[in-house]
């Protein structure tokens, strides 16, 4: 592996803008003709979307070659988006704790409550694959699991926005990343209890990286998460909600590594190791459940 700084990241000029945007269509349909018409809808942004955003259609088609081992036809990339799309949709219902919508599978649950249980709090590092949203509603609905969320600071605002008027309680736990404060306010989370989620899959533009094999291929991975968990020095789960259809989701908790005893000077190579694993532990879940990545840019680095 090599570390470097990474280039410009395109997903913070179109993948969040595009998200955001999404997410303020799906609240206005879903509010206003509910989920059953708000799904039917989704079939139509899908298409538009596989139509029009001709960036995100090679990413997807690239991505899904890998994940899936054949070329990635046109039902696979609609399928792909459409996957994208509902998990939006589902957030809105989520965060109104309308967990009686859905059938939730929590698979692995046993390691963390067991962790928890030995020591204050746990880190779950992600990736945009699935829903992490499942999991937050999941630990706002059982009592004993309290989860925060740490995001990048400019997308935390745009997207807190609009979570904000559909339940104003559901942001209460969210840090930003790149205050002063933010290791701060994560360890006092876990000090109180509470799985800290990060996501691992995309960098600032100027974080560094490290290449790690991702389906079949380098790829860069930023460090800063797992710099971050190093310090902090708890257990690190990984973690997916992935989407199964309709209203089906399965939440799965994997240890990776755990910092809690690591010596200092052996902090790098337990960082370097366990972000290795994270990488291929990413690769199986992206081959368990391919149409649930939702990284729509040129994520191989390819144009670089």
């Amino acid at each position: 592996m090599s570390r470097h700084p990474a280039p410009a990241s395109d997903w913070r000029q179109q993948q969040e803008k595009s998200h955001l945007a999404i997410l303020k269509l799906m609240v206005w349909i879903s509010l206003t003709f509910g989920r059953g018409i708000g799904r039917v809808v989704l079939y139509g942004i899908a298409a538009y979307y596989l139509l029009f955003a001709a960036a995100a259609r090679r990413a997807s088609r690239t991505y899904l070659g890998r994940a899936l081992g054949r070329w990635a036809e046109w039902p696979d990339g609609f399928r792909h988006v459409l996957s994208f799309a509902s998990t939006i949709h589902d957030r809105i219902y989520l965060l109104n704790d309308r967990f009686d919508l859905f059938d939730i599978e929590v698979v692995g649950a046993e390691a963390l409550l067991a962790s928890l249980q030995q020591q204050s709090g746990a880190l779950l590092i992600g990736a945009h694959l699935g829903s992490f949203e499942v999991l937050r509603a999941v630990g706002r609905g059982r009592a004993g699991l309290k989860v925060a969320m740490l995001m990048y600071a400019e997308n935390a605002r745009k997207i807190n926005a609009t979570l904000a008027a559909i339940n104003p309680a559901a942001t209460e736990d969210i840090i930003e990343l790149g205050r002063m404060d933010s290791m701060l306010l994560a360890r006092d989370r876990l000090d109180q209890g509470y799985v800290v989620g990060m996501l691992a899959d995309r960098d600032l533009g100027d974080d560094a990286t490290v290449d790690c094999e991702f389906l079949g291929e380098m790829a860069p991975f930023p460090v800063g998460p797992w710099r971050m968990a190093a310090m902090l020095r708890r257990p690190v789960f990984f973690m997916a909600g992935l989407y199964l259809g309709g209203n089906r989701y399965r939440i799965h908790f994997e240890p990776l590594a755990d910092f809690s005893a690591t010596p200092r000077g052996e902090a790098a190579a337990a960082i370097d190791a366990a972000q290795r694993h994270y990488a291929a532990r990413l690769a199986h879940y992206c081959r368990l459940a391919p149409y649930n990545w939702f990284n729509f840019f040129d994520f191989w680095r390819r144009e670089r």
